[in-house]
């Protein structure tokens, strides 16, 4: 049977998404509780990976199991051995020709920044940018990374791919009503690459910084060079926060 899973998980407690040898991953301690739980090993199937520091929200990924269970027994069972950094949300039975990552059509990140006062209570999970940045700034530079583009300026250096070419289909920026100094960027797209959305936000923070202007987003874009765009922001402030089917 193919069981289809919605979960969560803090990620500043794992070395990632991925299984790896000898380091604690969100994927190996979830394979490592379905196999305690049916004696078979299980592969899992994720909608895509994070890296280490980077939360989930809501990440998807299927998996098959020879078991006689109800998917309620087997989300109750699944959560009593996995730590509580990790949550499943929910399990639903699919047809064996589901996919978690290539059945994908869209997926939605964000990313916190505090511009306000150093908490090192939230400092895992929202970036202490900790000064000021010009926020109009940034929501007019979002406005041109909205559309397909050739983002390769934006991904990995050293990543080599045969289509760096990706859609955002629309970007949004959120002022925290309880406390201004604190905002969400959202990013909706039909596919993401490996430090992508860090490096775009590492170069809006530059940009609210004033040392770029939102218009430079044009020429960063059309570059297709990675030395043209900004740093790649921490992980700490970056959410998966929805996979769309």
């Amino acid at each position: 049977m193919r069981y289809f899973m919605t979960f969560t998980y803090d990620g500043s407690k794992f070395k990632g998404y991925q299984k790896q040898p000898r380091s604690k991953t969100v994927q190996g301690e979830i394979e490592k509780a379905l196999q305690k739980m049916s004696g078979d090993k299980v592969d899992i199937y994720a909608s895509g990976r994070t890296d280490a520091g980077v939360h989930a929200l809501n990440q998807r990924a299927h998996f098959d199991l020879n078991m006689n269970i109800t998917v309620s027994k087997l989300k109750q069972a699944l959560n009593s051995l996995l730590p509580d950094t990790i949550y499943v949300k929910n399990i639903e039975e699919v047809s064996e020709m589901f996919h978690a990552r290539f059945n994908v059509k869209a997926k939605e990140y964000i990313y916190k920044i505090n511009m306000g006062e150093y908490d090192p209570i939230e400092k895992d999970y929202v970036y202490q940018y900790n000064k000021k940045l010009d926020v109009v700034a940034i929501e007019r530079a979002l406005k041109y990374i909205e559309g397909t583009h050739d983002f390769k300026s934006f991904t990995k250096a050293d990543d080599e791919k045969d289509n760096y070419v990706r859609t955002i289909v629309q970007t949004n920026l959120f002022r925290d009503l309880k406390n201004v100094n604190k905002i969400t960027i959202s990013f909706l797209g039909t596919g993401f690459m490996r430090y992508m959305i860090r490096n775009i936000v590492g170069t809006l923070i530059e940009i609210g910084e004033g040392r770029r202007k939102s218009e430079d987003i044009i020429e960063i874009l059309e570059a297709k060079d990675r030395r043209k765009a900004g740093i790649t922001a921490k992980p700490e402030g970056l959410y998966l926060k929805d996979v769309f089917y």
